[in-house]
């Protein structure tokens, strides 16, 4: 039988390790990535009727079967950021992006991969009201900062 002591100190250990093991849990939930180059892209989905194999994405697979009311909701955007999941993995998912410049923020959907590092955004539905400076269409990308959130 141990001493208070020893009993004190394996509860306080045990205690240390789930509150660690718990803002571990925390931080890979709450995704974000500052500072990455946001290019553009025309998607069309206002044209498209918002359907997710007309515009050719990689994430419509998954998700053009979705109502039209969860894939009108946000504007589009291709994803390859630095944190964050990949592939499948990431379809459907939204992000705040945050345009470092002006600090605009808009919210997007996950409908497509990419291979600039970064986010490739929908023009008219996410890029054109983030820059809202035009600093970015005349530059050909804007600096954006990015989390996930809930859709």
């Amino acid at each position: 039988m141990g001493t208070v002591v020893d009993i004190i100190m394996k509860n306080s250990s045990a205690a240390a390790f789930a509150i660690s093991l718990l803002a571990l849990l925390v931080m890979a939930d709450a995704q974000s990535a500052t500072g990455v180059i946001a290019t553009y892209n025309d998607y069309n989905p206002v044209q498209h009727g918002w359907d997710l194999n007309a515009d050719s994405v990689y994430c419509s697979t998954w998700d053009a079967g979705k109502p039209l009311s969860w894939r009108d909701k946000h504007g589009r955007t291709a994803f390859c950021g630095p944190v964050g999941p990949q592939g499948e993995a990431s379809c459907g998912k939204c992000l705040r992006v945050t345009n470092t410049r002006t600090g605009t923020r808009v919210t997007a959907r996950i409908v497509d991969q990419c291979s600039n590092g970064g986010l490739d955004l929908d023009y008219d539905t996410v890029f054109k009201p983030l820059d809202t400076d035009s600093s970015g269409y005349n530059k050909g990308h804007l600096i954006v900062d990015y989390d996930f959130i809930d859709c």
